[in-house]
């Protein structure tokens, strides 16, 4: 049996046509051919059955033949913010596996200990939209730029708020035991550069109401402590 394949396709029910990334991937990858089913997600709730009805070497049109209406895989917002890794494939890693894994929103943090501070979002969107495409994903997560730590706390005030990090000298919970106190409920987690956030940075969000935590006993790499993360905030909400 063939299998269906899934385009992203954000204005999937007002458009008759896929967008030219996807249409590219669908003609001259796939080879898909007039008549083919495929399946169209707008990155919202929604999927759509469809059918392709024009197939030429630069267009792939189709016809919606069933609305399909999703319904969200957990309860409650998961977010991580997190501070970008020195080398760009390893946060790269980070946004294609947390969005299989589900979250609702990313953040990318500039902190005092930072090691890269920038990062090419429009990349991220293409490894984010594919792995939404791969694990059937019907909402989109969004991705935010980088913002600096300090902005980034005082802007964010609702919600459980966690920021993890390694100081023994400011006290810690484990964030599963402390997700598991409320849910459903809208979780934000922050996760620092390699070398963790200042001490000053933790003091800072704690003053703005955000909790102590820690993420075990084990000393994780950025990129899998947001990981590790993300997937407690799922699991909590199982």
């Amino acid at each position: 049996m063939k299998e269906t394949r899934y385009f992203y396709v954000p204005e999937a029910a007002d458009s008759h046509e896929l967008p030219p990334d996807e249409a590219t991937h669908a003609l001259r990858v796939l080879r898909l051919k007039e008549g083919d089913e495929m399946m169209l997600m707008d990155g919202a709730g929604t999927f759509y059955n469809a059918e392709v009805t024009v197939a030429s070497s630069h267009h792939c049109c189709y016809a919606v033949r069933e609305v399909l209406p999703q319904q969200p895989q957990w309860q409650g917002h998961v977010h991580l913010a997190i501070a970008p890794t020195k080398m760009a494939e390893r946060i790269e890693w980070l946004v294609e596996k947390a969005t299989e894994v589900g979250v609702d929103e990313l953040s990318l943090l500039e902190c005092q200990f930072s090691e890269r501070r920038q990062m090419k979002v429009p990349r991220l969107e293409k490894i984010l939209v594919s792995a939404m495409k791969q694990s059937r994903k019907a909402w989109k997560p969004q991705l935010n730029g980088m913002q600096s730590f300090k902005d980034f706390v005082s802007t964010h005030a609702t919600g459980k708020r966690f920021i993890a990090h390694c100081y023994e000298e400011v006290p810690r919970v484990n964030l599963f035991q402390e997700l598991r106190k409320d849910n459903p409920c809208d979780a934000l987690v922050l996760i620092g550069p390699e070398g963790d956030f200042s001490i000053d940075e933790v003091r800072m969000a704690v003053d703005a109401g955000f909790i102590s935590v820690d993420l075990g006993s084990s000393r994780l790499r950025t990129e899998t402590a947001g990981l590790s993360a993300v997937m407690m905030m799922q699991l909590a909400k199982q």
